[in-house]
């Protein structure tokens, strides 16, 4: 009789667990919140004479890059001395700063991507993880410097 009853009692507890378990995997999973975006400066500080020089040495217009991915690199009249930079559905304000080498470079003003660009090509970087996004790019002039050679 105490066997039923331990039998008993050991089924009656592995049903509600099991009941238990059912109710939980068909409960909705939340997900998490995404965070919102880092909230950007509504203007950029105004552009130095060196940053404004540095801003007439970019190479303006659309770079066709590894794996044919485009990116578009365009003035921003709002904002003289400063450029923007398409790829894909993201958008970053860049700040031109000439290098020691000659190169110039496009920071992005969030501290997220940079842009480099050479005579000959140019590559985008998360500076956040110290990955090339994409390398290769080539605007029409860099395309014409680079065939010359």
């Amino acid at each position: 009789m105490k066997l039923l009853s331990t039998i008993a009692i050991a089924a009656a507890l592995s049903v509600a667990s099991f009941a238990s378990m059912a109710e939980t995997a068909a409960k909705p999973v939340k997900k998490a919140a995404k965070p919102a975006p880092a909230a950007v400066a509504a203007e950029p500080a105004a552009a130095s004479p060196a940053q404004l020089a540095a801003a007439e040495r970019v190479y303006y217009g659309t770079y066709n890059c590894e794996l044919d991915k485009t990116v578009q690199v365009s003035t921003l009249p709002k904002f003289p001395g400063y450029a923007e930079l398409r790829f894909g559905k993201s958008v970053y304000v860049m700040k031109p700063v000439e290098s020691t080498t000659g190169a110039i470079r496009l920071e992005d003003v969030r501290g997220e991507t940079l842009v480099v660009q050479i005579a000959a090509k140019s590559m985008l970087l998360n500076v956040k993880t110290g990955q090339r996004i994409l390398d290769g790019c080539v605007s029409e002039k860099q395309g014409k410097v680079a065939s010359a050679t």
